[in-house]
């Protein structure tokens, strides 16, 4: 099960996961995969690209995300049209953030890499596949100080 983001953030800076995914079993997956690696990690997903820029905007700055994962068919906004909104403020400059897609599209990945994306990852079809691709998000995260 997908671990709930608190409703009050904890006083520490906590390290913290948003992902953006409108497939139930696709967040469940990559929590559980993550979470494999490390526990210390808070997940949060949003199943639309709108909820999750209005999410963004919320946090407060000492507590956005350490990674932004993408789904690129998201509903409402999709990871390439969130990457070219986050691109307009500072604030999210320095957030890692992977699209990962169904897709093996070349046009698809070069289209998110050229709006910031750091990566394009194409979604595994078992869980060691996953477990290795969540192993390498993670080596995106930097530690908060």
């Amino acid at each position: 099960m997908v671990e709930k983001f608190p409703q009050t953030l904890p006083t520490t800076n906590p390290k913290f996961i948003l992902l953006g995914e409108d497939d139930i079993d696709d967040q469940e997956f990559l929590a559980e995969a993550l979470q494999s690696i490390d526990k210390s990690y808070i997940f949060k997903s949003l199943e639309n690209g709108k909820l999750l820029i209005s999410f963004l905007e919320s946090l407060p700055a000492d507590r956005l995300p350490d990674l932004i994962i993408l789904d690129y068919n998201l509903p409402l906004l999709n990871g390439a049209e969130i990457l070219h909104l986050l691109n307009q403020h500072e604030r999210y400059a320095a957030i890692p953030k992977i699209v990962w897609s169904t897709s093996k599209s070349p046009a698809c990945k070069a289209d998110c890499l050229r709006m910031g994306a750091s990566d394009y990852v194409v979604k595994p079809n078992d869980m060691g596949a996953l477990k290795d691709v969540a192993n390498y998000m993670l080596s995106f995260c930097q530690v908060k100080s």
